[in-house]
């Protein structure tokens, strides 16, 4: 668990936490109508952080857009999410890595299932950087939960009433004794964990489910392809079978919470040869934690 910091952003100020609450009859409790988005700061002495703020931001329009929430183009702008950010952390002072998430509500008081031109609350608060997922190898089952197709509830759009079916599979997940699951579609591919992309490694190529695989188009995610890229790596993005992963060389999971965690067991079968993080799994995962704490060459750290 994780322990939220004191103050937040809402209601266009900051106040404590315990005082920012959303009535029990708008859209967004009722209907689950919320689009989010989490990235981490990092903290070195005085100096803190944000990793792909602008990147964040902007997954934060895209979601409202294809929800079709209307209100939070027309008031947020990428100046001002940065400035709220800066005086909350501020604010807060946090002494050590935190997340951070940002949530555009939908607080309409009972208008019916619908989304335009309703008021919008945004939410914004810190919590302690503890990851989702164990960091040392990983047991993941797949889930007798299918993952819900981009024509039912788009993935792409981080909406908070869609974090139901992920709730039933983790959960289903760890009643069986797993860490977490994989999610398959309604053809039986991989799309991804509950909250966190996946990735394999077979002969030297880095294989991950393509945009159309019913999966969330992942910001960490891209940084790894970028990453990978760079190294010379073999990159393909495509359809991915489950039997692919019983074997695969190495597989490893990333994610803003999940960080970069190698997998060694999926349906009671082991990943690779031994039961330590694979080399390219290794290599990526510095990488990925070297860019989180100081991006000079990509651009994808901003100085709050």
């Amino acid at each position: 668990m994780a322990t939220p910091h004191s103050k937040v952003y809402f209601g266009d100020r900051i106040i404590d936490a315990q005082d920012a609450t959303l009535g029990v009859a708008t859209s967004a409790v009722l209907y689950g109508l919320s689009v989010y988005t989490v990235f981490p700061v990092q903290v070195d002495g005085e100096t803190r952080t944000a990793f792909r703020l602008r990147d964040h931001f902007q997954r934060l329009l895209e979601s409202c857009k294809i929800i079709g929430i209307d209100r939070f183009a027309d008031e947020w702008d990428f100046d001002r999410f940065l400035a709220v950010t800066r005086e909350l952390i501020a604010v807060n002072a946090p002494d050590r890595e935190v997340y951070v998430r940002a949530t555009v509500h939908v607080d309409e008081q009972i208008p019916g299932t619908r989304v335009r031109g309703l008021h919008t609350t945004v939410s914004i608060f810190l919590y302690d950087a503890v990851p989702i997922v164990p960091q040392d190898g990983m047991r993941l089952k797949t889930s007798v939960w299918r993952r819900i197709p981009d024509n039912a509830i788009p993935s792409r759009a981080k909406v908070n009433g869609a974090y139901v079916n992920s709730v039933l599979a983790k959960q289903d997940a760890i009643d069986s004794g797993f860490d977490d699951c994989i999610f398959l579609d309604i053809n039986g591919h991989v799309c991804e964990l509950s909250a966190a992309n996946i990735f394999l490694v077979r002969g030297g190529t880095l294989i991950t489910p393509d945009v159309t695989s019913d999966i969330l188009d992942g910001i960490n995610r891209r940084t790894i392809l970028t990453l990978a890229r760079e190294e010379g790596i073999p990159v393909q993005e495509r359809v991915v079978d489950l039997t692919e992963l019983y074997i695969a060389d190495e597989v490893f999971v990333c994610g803003t919470s999940a960080g970069v965690a190698p997998v060694f067991h999926i349906d009671g079968r082991t990943v690779g040869a031994s039961m330590d993080i694979g080399p390219l799994s290794a290599m990526l995962r510095k990488r990925h934690h070297d860019a989180l704490v100081g991006d000079a060459v990509h651009g994808w750290v901003t100085v709050l």
